[in-house]
């Protein structure tokens, strides 16, 4: 038999390396290498120093079929398509902070991983982690802007969701996540596309910003972003919309909004699954509205008042410096009304209220 060593048992029992090059090759159910030649450079393996069991460290390329746990090296920006695809052992995966992209299907099948922190991802590919049936615990930060079609389908075990810079979620992102019951986005959310949480029949609250045009629609798509979810009931706004309201200058402005802001977890648990997603839609255009409205009547009364106190504070000044002599009275007489007044601005004060205290009082 030609000098070959074992790879320990650290290399998997059963994996072959799929890489072009590579000088590995299976032997009697055991993966050897020859001695006399390096190993493939994707498939190195490293010391896990909490417990002495191995580590695949992935650089790129196909990961091993049998593989059960991954450190991906700090030289990975993108995790490249299908790379663990259907690895059915993996359960464990060691990420970093430089990873930029998980690519088309890269984690798709692999039952039995649990948890992924991708901290700096920017991207999830189309049905990156399809089908991950034991995935209960995926963390973002605060720079993964697109969630691809079909990224999360599948993932039965999801219960909590928190997407604190998603920009845009497509077809199906999330669609048949059974356990999911709450998802919180920010005011970065721009756009859910239909079928995004498809079947999430037991999701019972959205936590999302208040925008026109929200929920995109698709006529090449039957089913909506909500559709088989009949348990969703509540509908929380992210955003500045609650301060905005308590300082509109009328109690029956704050009063009217707070009730149509309340309105759509009053009607939404009678509302077909189907068309939930039209109805909340309806509902922030509504609310943006009648927003529109009271901030535009709020900025009316809040000129006006201004208004009087710039001339209360003119009068003010003119009482105090008005001048006893006939010479006074004759020299003011010539001055120039509108130059009288920008000078009366200045010298009382009401210039310094209409820079400071207008902006002050204006809404948001």
């Amino acid at each position: 038999m030609e000098n070959v060593a074992p790879i320990a048992a650290r290399m998997l029992i059963g994996s072959v390396c799929q890489h072009p090059g590579s000088s590995t090759y299976k032997a009697e159910t055991v993966l050897y290498a020859r001695s006399d030649a390096p190993a493939c450079h994707h498939c190195c393996v490293g010391d896990d120093h909490d417990g002495g069991n191995d580590i695949f460290i992935y650089r790129g390329g196909r990961a091993p079929w049998r593989v059960t746990r991954v450190r991906i090296d700090k030289s990975v920006e993108v995790i490249e398509v299908d790379a663990f695809r259907d690895c059915k052992h993996l359960v464990h995966v060691e990420t970093h902070d430089g990873i930029r992209r998980v690519g088309l299907r890269t984690f798709a099948n692999c039952k039995l991983l649990r948890q992924i922190n991708l901290p700096s991802a920017v991207e999830i590919g189309k049905y990156a982690f399809y089908g991950c049936g034991n995935l209960e615990s995926v963390e973002f930060g605060d720079k993964l802007e697109t969630i691809r079609r079909g990224a999360f389908e599948g993932c039965i075990s999801i219960k909590y969701l928190k997407l604190p810079s998603v920009i845009t979620i497509e077809i199906g992102a999330f669609s048949k996540c059974k356990a999911l019951t709450d998802i919180e986005f920010s005011e970065r959310l721009e756009t859910i596309e239909p079928r995004a949480f498809y079947d999430c029949d037991r999701l019972e609250r959205i936590t999302v910003p208040l925008k026109r045009d929200l929920f995109v629609y698709d006529e090449f798509e039957h089913d909506t972003q909500f559709g088989k979810c009949e348990q969703l009931t509540t509908v929380n706004i992210v955003g500045g919309i609650h301060k905005t309201v308590s300082s509109l200058h009328m109690d029956s402005w704050r009063t009217e909004m707070v009730e149509e802001i309340n309105r759509i977890n009053q009607v939404l648990p009678i509302i077909p699954a189907d068309d939930k997603a039209d109805e909340i839609q309806q509902w922030m255009d509504s609310v943006i509205d009648k927003m529109d409205h009271y901030k535009a009547e709020h900025y009316r009364y809040v000129k006006e008042a201004v208004s009087l106190l710039e001339l209360a504070l003119w009068k003010t000044k003119f009482d105090e410096k008005e001048d006893s002599s006939a010479e006074g009275r004759a020299k003011k007489a010539k001055i120039d009304v509108e130059s009288a007044r920008k000078e009366k601005r200045i010298t009382c004060g009401a210039d310094m209220v209409i820079k400071n205290v207008l902006p002050f009082l204006q809404l948001k």
